[in-house]
């Protein structure tokens, strides 16, 4: 997902899309957000995820292809066309995650916020869109982030703040999306799940 202020320098559909099929071409695993959303959903029973800032489609895609129903949800035209061209079935959105119009209706038992999505929005929405998303995530629902620990930018701490006020509880944390430990590295992975009444 990319935002007003980052689309001028940000990579293109297919541009973005050939450097994750170099990836897979080298022998990378590149499905490993997938891999713990399909397995998080297997503990769960969970079968909808709204894939937020769902670029050109990889995640969303891959879990599709899984089983999983998929709605996905971008502010950049030319990532969902990508993705739309790739796979058609799939319920692609063009919106800012910050308007809660543009939230799609109904409950989603995951939101998946993957590729940096929560350093990528418009600075401080960070709230607005935490709180638009925890309002379409069912009774227990999970919300599943991953984002880099820049300097200046969000930090855990800071994000742990940010999801408690939208109404969730810290589950897990990551280095990882192969569930590797997190010990204040410069990347997480955290799993938040909505608490009751919120």
């Amino acid at each position: 997902m990319t935002t007003r202020w980052q689309r001028s320098a940000a990579p293109r559909g297919d541009d973005y899309d050939a450097r994750w099929r170099s990836l897979e071409a080298s022998g990378h695993n590149i499905h490993g957000e997938a891999d713990l959303v399909a397995a998080l959903l297997a503990e769960s029973g969970g079968t909808r995820v709204l894939d937020a800032g769902c670029g050109t489609g990889r995640v969303g895609i891959e879990l599709a292809r899984r089983g999983v129903r998929v709605t996905g949800i971008d502010a950049d035209a030319d990532m969902l066309a990508a993705a739309r061209a790739k796979s058609p079935d799939i319920d692609w959105r063009e919106a800012d995650l910050s308007d809660p119009r543009a939230i799609p209706k109904g409950k989603f038992d995951l939101v998946l916020l993957a590729g940096n999505v929560m350093i990528f929005l418009e600075p401080g929405t960070e709230e607005r869109v935490l709180a638009n998303l925890v309002s379409r995530l069912a009774p227990g629902g999970m919300l599943v982030s991953g984002f880099s620990l820049w300097p200046d930018q969000l930090s855990c701490a800071r994000y742990d703040e940010i999801a408690s006020s939208a109404g969730l509880a810290p589950v897990a944390r990551w280095s990882t999306w192969d569930r590797h430990p997190f010990a204040d590295g410069d990347y997480a992975v955290s799993v938040h799940r909505r608490e009751a009444g919120a």
